[in-house]
């Protein structure tokens, strides 16, 4: 159980933003490519029927017009020629056998009459007797041997027979691989240049972004008059750093009031009981052993009370983030050691023993009054909580810029019904007779020095505390990050 949630680490969101929107573009622009790629398909293959249809019809014209006699063959031969080096979207280079075009004249019952073309006509007439061709459209059929399918459009002649005209698909699909690969590196350097583009934009303008956050983060660990940085574009981000630093100016406002009213409130009350102290003290110096105790007790009940409201009023600045620090560097060690020195004959006179587990010094940049009250809090919590005969073991080391300390004992732990409120102001457990401010006060300092503190029962019995505090290191390339920034 902690007071605080550790911060998340954090990442950019410019990634997201360009990811998401290139995807966008990427998708649109893929839909946008498969639209005119039908579209030009469409009318390659438009444009093609239409030839195949007008050729086919003159060749059949020919071929019913010319007499039937040495010359026939030669005649419609020429004709057909003529019309496969009239082929649209040609390739320039060419084999000298046309095997894109070919031309094929049956006879009334069917049999192969004329053909032109390369190769063997058996093969294409097999392939168009087996497609079940129509008159009124061109239609595409595959022919053995031949990768690429044929168009072919036919019409029928006054003598029964028919005429026939294929043209390979193989230019067209040439023409539209040449579109597709043009588009596709026109198209990947487009969402490329998309990406850099949204990526940069959008990364330096969360660097701004990124800039308030860092310099709000530090505002009031050090000192409140801190403000985000601003600058003098008119634009949402600009608006949001003056209005963050309007903000401010409420909250420095209002913490200045807070100050002077708790000042107030000390001053009101602890003179009154800096007077009665006084009364009862110089009643004790004039009273006799047998009227003492009683005296002797309301002194002790007036300190309680000037130590309840000190550490009331330094919760509740603790708490709105107000809390005056004066930092100076700390040796952990050396205060832990001096702190010990004290509670030692108070803790072995109630049969505790406590053990320092420490072999460096530990610096920290804190207020030394606070940490020295935060860590007397520490144990004055053990001397009252834990029993007779139970070990208090206290651990200091540094760790990842982190400045540890750990209070560990064997005892009975914390209460079940305490747990999840330890470091609740006025929690308690039911056998304690105190206030309910120690671990509140401890999470009050801990919080003003921008630290962690942690309590939890062990598994093997007892009750461990853990504070952490940036040490003086990392405290200083902080300090030297938002100076930088």
């Amino acid at each position: 159980m902690s007071s605080r949630t550790g911060k998340p680490p954090v990442r950019s969101a410019a990634w997201r933003i360009s990811m998401w929107a290139t995807l966008a573009f990427t998708f649109g622009t893929l839909i946008v490519f498969i639209f005119l790629d039908r579209f030009v398909a469409n009318d390659i293959q438009r444009r093609s029927d239409a030839w195949l249809s007008g050729e086919v019809e003159v060749l059949g014209d020919v071929a019913e017009r010319t007499p039937n006699d040495a010359l026939y063959n030669r005649v419609v031969g020429e004709v057909a020629e003529l019309a496969s080096r009239e082929v649209p979207e040609k390739a320039a280079s060419q084999q000298p056998e046309n095997d894109s075009v070919f031309f094929i004249q049956t006879a009334r019952d069917g049999a192969l009459k004329l053909w032109v073309g390369a190769g063997d006509g058996e093969s294409h007439l097999q392939a168009i007797r087996a497609s079940q061709l129509a008159a009124s459209r061109p239609v595409s059929i595959h022919v053995r041997g031949y990768s690429v399918p044929f168009r072919v459009a036919s019409d029928s002649m006054g003598d029964g027979g028919r005429v026939y005209l294929g043209l390979s698909e193989r230019d067209q699909r040439r023409v539209l691989l040449n579109l597709r690969i043009r588009f596709f590196v026109l198209w990947l350097s487009i969402v490329l240049l998309g990406f850099a583009i949204v990526f940069f934009t959008s990364r330096r303008t969360l660097s701004h972004v990124r800039n308030i956050t860092e310099a709000a983060s530090h505002i009031g660990e050090s000192d409140l008059k801190l403000r985000v940085p601003t600058s003098s574009r008119n634009d949402e981000i600009s608006q949001l750093g003056y209005t963050l630093n309007r903000m401010l100016d409420r909250i420095e406002n209002g913490v200045n009031q807070l100050h002077t009213i708790t000042d107030s409130l000390a001053h009101d009350l602890r003179s009154p009981l800096t007077a009665i102290r006084g009364k009862l003290e110089t009643s004790l110096a004039s009273h006799d052993a047998d009227h003492a105790e009683p005296i002797v007790s309301a002194i002790e009940e007036l300190d309680r009370l000037t130590d309840f409201l000190n550490k009331s009023l330094d919760v509740a600045e603790a708490k709105a983030d107000a809390l005056r620090l004066h930092p100076t560097d700390i040796d952990l060690d050396e205060l832990l050691r001096s702190t010990i020195d004290l509670y030692e004959p108070s803790m072995n006179d109630r049969g505790i023993r406590l053990r320092l587990h420490s072999a460096n010094p530990v610096h920290i940049v804190a207020d030394e009054g606070l940490i020295h009250r935060m860590v007397a809090n520490l144990f004055d919590n053990e001397l009252k909580h834990v029993p007779s005969g139970c070990s208090v073991d206290i651990y200091l080391q540094e760790q990842e810029g982190e400045a540890r300390l750990i209070v560990r004992d064997n005892g009975p732990g914390f209460d079940p019904e305490v747990r999840e409120h330890l470091f609740t102001k006025a929690v308690k457990g039911r056998k304690s007779s105190g206030h309910g401010l120690g671990l509140a006060f401890v999470d009050a300092v801990v919080r003003a020095h921008a630290g962690t503190v942690a309590a939890d029962n062990l598994a093997s019995g007892g009750a461990r505390i853990l504070v952490s505090l940036p040490s003086a290191a990392n405290q200083a390339d902080r300090v030297h990050a938002v100076h930088a920034g």
